[in-house]
Order: structure tokens, then sequence, then C-alpha cells
């Protein structure tokens, strides 16, 4: 077979995403995606007028949609910034803020994209092994010498750190840029982006995927001081001026016009994912102190990838990873509370009749 790649990435690991089967209908906890739809009027918006204006292209300052983020987190238009995800603004930030004299760091266990775009983009990173209980110490990052990316909630363990933990890390590293991924802090944890206007070198993430219910519409949005935003668009601008779609800056829109409902859901996974942990924990399973929209739990008398391939066969999908540390662990999804006692029921089988698949 021909090969074409450049050699620069032959021993690039490319990140791997939760599986997708389409063999039959699974109960799918293995992504974070919302069990709840979109608010109804993101429905509504998405209507034969706006697929009609598919012949034009979007608009590349998504200025209606940055104009209301701008007004739902009390900052300026020109603190933030949109993107295709919110795996595309990290991605930006790894080719704006990092180089050949600045590095990355970020914990070993923890999203995996941060060490794909580092390596994708040739930077020198530093992965710091979380502690012993999969919690960060802030102080493993303080005067780093390189750009900071941490994910509050992390991920796949759910802990999140402190704001006053947060602020202490950005005040330790007064040159060089502080990324903190936001994915998840919807569900239990305190957001950064106050802080943003308080020190220029803080760049907050988010996206609409988890708790706004638009995994599949790829919407995702920073917020910053004026020149971190400058330094997001000019890549770009160089890459891809129309990053976001119309339909899916029209589904933004509605979303935010319908936070109520957003808040509502987001109240109803937190108590789902309660009662969940306390199942669990009945069954015999451990777990982090998750902050997010999934657990993060291990059962000391069966194997972590044996759990994981005996739920599948019945039907249900959650996610293993095989690194050593967290192997013997699962991250579950809060899904449904239906979707949730259908994982109990299942669970309660499976150690039942000693683990059989």
């Amino acid at each position: 077979m021909s090969r074409f790649i450049s050699r620069r990435f032959d021993s690039l690991k490319e990140y791997v995403p939760g599986e997708q089967p389409q063999d039959k209908k699974y109960v799918k906890l293995n992504t974070n995606e919302s069990p709840y739809p979109p608010a109804p009027g993101v429905i509504e918006r998405i209507n034969d007028a706006e697929v009609r204006n598919l012949k034009l292209y979007s608009d590349p300052e998504c200025r209606r949609l940055r104009e209301m983020l701008a007004v739902q987190y009390g900052v300026e238009i020109g603190n933030v910034f949109v993107s295709n995800g919110s795996d595309e603004s990290l991605s930006f930030a790894f080719m704006a803020f990092c180089d050949a004299d600045c590095g990355a760091i970020f914990p070993d266990i923890s999203y995996g994209f941060y060490k794909v775009y580092a390596n994708l983009y040739g930077i020198r990173y530093t992965a710091v092994p979380l502690l012993e209980d999969f919690s960060i110490r802030p102080s493993d990052y303080y005067n780093a010498g390189a750009t900071v990316v941490i994910a509050n909630p992390n991920a796949p363990t759910g802990i999140a750190l402190t704001i006053a933990e947060i602020e202490e890390i950005v005040k330790r590293n007064p040159d060089n840029v502080v990324v903190i991924d936001e994915a998840y802090v919807d569900f239990g944890a305190e957001s950064a982006v106050a802080l943003t206007k308080k020190y220029d070198n803080l760049l907050v993430v988010q996206t609409f995927s988890k708790s706004r219910s638009m995994a599949g519409a790829r919407l995702g949005f920073a917020i910053g001081c004026e020149a971190l935003i400058a330094d997001l668009n000019k890549i770009k601008f160089s890459t891809n001026p129309y990053n976001v779609n119309r339909l899916t800056c029209a589904a933004g829109e509605a979303t935010l016009a319908a936070q109520d409902y957003y808040n509502d859901n987001c109240r109803k996974i937190i108590e789902t994912r309660a009662w969940t942990a306390e199942k669990l924990a009945n069954l015999g399973f451990s777990m982090t102190d998750s902050k997010a929209n999934f657990l993060f739990a291990k059962h000391e008398s069966m194997d972590g990838e044996a759990l994981y391939l005996a739920l599948k066969a019945r039907g249900i999908l959650v996610r293993h990873f095989s690194a050593d540390r967290i192997s013997p662990y699962l991250r579950i999804t809060v899904g449904s509370p239906e979707e949730m006692q259908a994982l109990i029921d299942a669970l309660t089988e499976i150690l039942q009749n000693g683990g059989t698949v």
C-alpha cells in the first residue's frame, strides 16, 4: 500500500472516541451525552427557512451567538470565542500558546486529546501524575514555565478543584497561559469565568455538548481577555473562518434562550448521579467524588474490562480505559433514571452470576 502521510506523524497516537456500535440498540452510557433532548425552541429554530439558508456561508464572526454568550457570562463580546466543539478551542489554544520555547503541562490522567494535540503540533509536554486518590495537587502547576491545561472537573475522574485553587495556579503562572477546560462544570463544580476579568493569562473553555444537549451539533466556546481571544481568532482565520455552520449557530442561539430548561436538566442529572452512586455502593463499588455527568467506579471482586464486556453483552455501553492506574474503573455516563435502573439491574445480575458474560 502506498504511504503518503508525513513521517513526522509516524509515532502519532490519535484520539480514540467512545465506541458507537451500530449492530443493535444499546443503553449508551459511554460518551457523556445528555439523556435529554434539546429544548423545544431549538427544534423549532431548525426550520425550513434555516435549512434553505444553507446555501449561504455562516457568519464567520458568529456575532449574535457571541453577544448572547457575553450577556449570559457577564463579559464583553470581545472576550468570547466560538468554535466547532470545545475540541477546536483546545486545539487552537495548543497552537497559539505553545511552541519550541513554551511547552505544555497537564495531568497524566485527563482528557486524552491534550497529549494528542501536543504530539500533533510537536510540543514538548509534562504529564503530571495525579495523587493516589486521583486528585490534582495545585502546587504541581505553580511556576510551570509552560502552558497549563487542566480539565475541571477532570475526566475521567470527575474530581473538581475549587476556584481558590484555580486562582492560585493562575496567579503562580503570570507569564504563561492557563487553560481551564470546563466541559463538565455545570454538573456541580464552579466556573472560573469570573476570574478572566481579573487575570489576562486565563482562558476558560466550555462546550454545548454535555449540559446543553448538543453533542452532535459541535459547538464550543472560550472566554478570556481580548488579547487571548484575538490570538485564537488569528489561528481560526488562518485555518477555517467558517468554522461553525449556520444550523449550529442557530441552535446555539435558541439554546441560550432556554437556559432554564437546561438548568433543570442539570439538576435532574445531579439527582440521578446521587441515586446511582448509592445503588453502586450497595453493590460493592467504590467511586471518586464526581462533579461531572458521569461516575468513575470500580468493584474489588471484578476486573474493569470484564465488567465492561459483561455489560456490553447485555446491551449497555460504558467506557473502559486500559491505562494501568485506571484499568479497574469504569466511566459511567449518568443517563435517564430508566437507563440507570437498567444499569443497576444488569450489574446486579452480573455480580450474582460471578461475572458471567
